[in-house]
């Protein structure tokens, strides 16, 4: 057996703590596993282990020797993992968090394209607008706005521009009247939402001066879409994304207000797991996501 294969058993045996423990793992019989560590010993010149009943510990020169096997047999494991991904292909569950405005509006409607691409992936789809713990919660992507991703751990990837806007029904601005200025906002029934840190401070620069006016009413939604919904039955004003809100304005259904003011910085981003290697599963739903809405 080459050297490689040698190193490789070596680092099993430690890791497992016995040769016994190592050869039941790897399907070899204890001399087997044996006769490597000894040749890998005689080939580098070095006893590697100490041989007890117990099992295995390292000499200090196999100490030094293991720490440069590790990390060559994880990067074996690494690739290995990957040819194998990709011959399996995409297939099992998939867990998706998404916040609910982008989950109603967006995301179910293109599930069907993806589902029947890779006709042997299922999705578990929760909607919910608070934080989720990816690695807690056992979701294996959650999309959410890129504003709100504040774990190091995990990675992100910009799947949609988007910005927020001011809109009212024409029905509400037909019986409360149209605001003049920004800082007249105050004096209107302006929706909240419920669970988001900061969302409710509405902010503007206008000709160089920042105005900001906190968003108070007598309604709140946990999410998003539950404000869009309260704007089109005109309950009152609402800040809202743009991918919402879009179609309703086209329709005269919802009337956007100062046109010159946006909330930019609020794009839509997928997030996942920094892992070695991500299932082709996330890997394909991650790519899709980002070419659907590349030009949405």
């Amino acid at each position: 057996m080459d050297t490689p294969s040698q190193m490789l058993a070596f680092v099993k045996v430690v890791e497992l703590g016995s040769i016994s423990a190592a050869s039941r793992a790897s399907g070899q019989t204890p001399s087997a596993v044996s006769k490597q560590i000894g040749h890998l010993e005689d080939h580098v010149g070095h006893r590697l282990l100490h041989r007890t009943r117990a099992g295995v510990s390292l000499t200090d020169e196999g100490r030094d020797f293991y720490e440069k096997c590790s990390n060559m047999a994880q990067k074996f494991y690494e690739a290995e993992e990957h040819i194998s991904n990709i011959s399996s292909g995409p297939k099992g569950a998939l867990r998706i968090a998404s916040s609910v405005g982008f989950g109603k509006s967006q995301l179910i409607t293109v599930l069907p394209e993806f589902l029947d691409t890779y006709p042997e992936v299922s999705v578990s789809l929760e909607l919910t607008d608070r934080l989720v713990d990816l690695e807690e919660e056992s979701f294996d992507v959650a999309i959410t706005f890129a504003e709100q991703i504040t774990n190091p751990n995990f990675i992100s990837r910009k799947i949609l521009d988007n910005e927020r806007i001011l809109c009212a029904a024409p029905e509400y601005l037909e019986r409360h009247g149209t605001p003049q200025s920004f800082d007249d906002l105050a004096n209107f029934n302006c929706l909240r939402t419920s669970n988001v840190v900061g969302r409710n401070a509405w902010r503007a620069q206008i000709d160089g001066t920042l105005h900001t006016v906190d968003a108070t009413g007598n309604f709140e939604g946990n999410s998003a879409h539950a404000v869009y919904i309260a704007a089109v039955a005109g309950l009152g004003i609402a800040r809202l994304s743009t991918y919402l809100v879009v179609d309703k304005i086209a329709l005269g259904e919802l009337v956007q207000l100062f046109p010159n003011y946006t909330q930019k910085h609020a794009d839509v981003a997928v997030i996942f797991a920094d892992k070695r290697n991500l299932a082709p599963n996330i890997r394909v739903f991650v790519d899709f996501l980002a070419d659907k809405f590349r030009h949405a």
